[in-house]
């Protein structure tokens, strides 16, 4: 059994596999700020509808497992256009996990995996 880990940045996607969830959650805290530092959103402007950075995702990092058919979690990351993450449980229907003061989004998200 073994958690997986999907980066989508752009048109590239990344896969990988790890034994542990803690050595999952490194690596996902560890690319998700790489790309929070890469991520220079600018808006978009459709003539129906102007999209500013803050409201794009430009990067999404998804973990789950440990089961590799049917995961038992699902979960992940997701970088937006200023640079800001925001993490989720779940796969379909996504639940944002509010950081209680002074969390970062990544110990938020292990909170919540730990939590269950």
């Amino acid at each position: 059994m073994a958690w997986k880990l999907i980066v989508r940045a752009g048109a590239k996607v990344e896969r990988s596999r790890y034994d542990q969830l803690e050595d999952a959650l490194d690596a996902l805290e560890a690319r998700a700020k790489d790309l929070e530092h890469d991520a220079a959103g600018q808006a978009v402007d459709l003539k129906f509808r102007r999209f500013e950075p803050v409201e794009q995702v430009v990067a999404r990092i998804e973990l789950s497992g440990p089961e590799r058919l049917m995961p038992k979690v699902r979960a992940g990351v997701d970088v937006r256009g200023d640079g800001s993450t925001e993490a989720y449980l779940g796969h379909v229907t996504r639940d944002v996990i509010s950081a209680r003061r002074g969390d970062t989004t990544y110990r938020a998200l292990r909170r919540a995996l730990n939590s269950k």
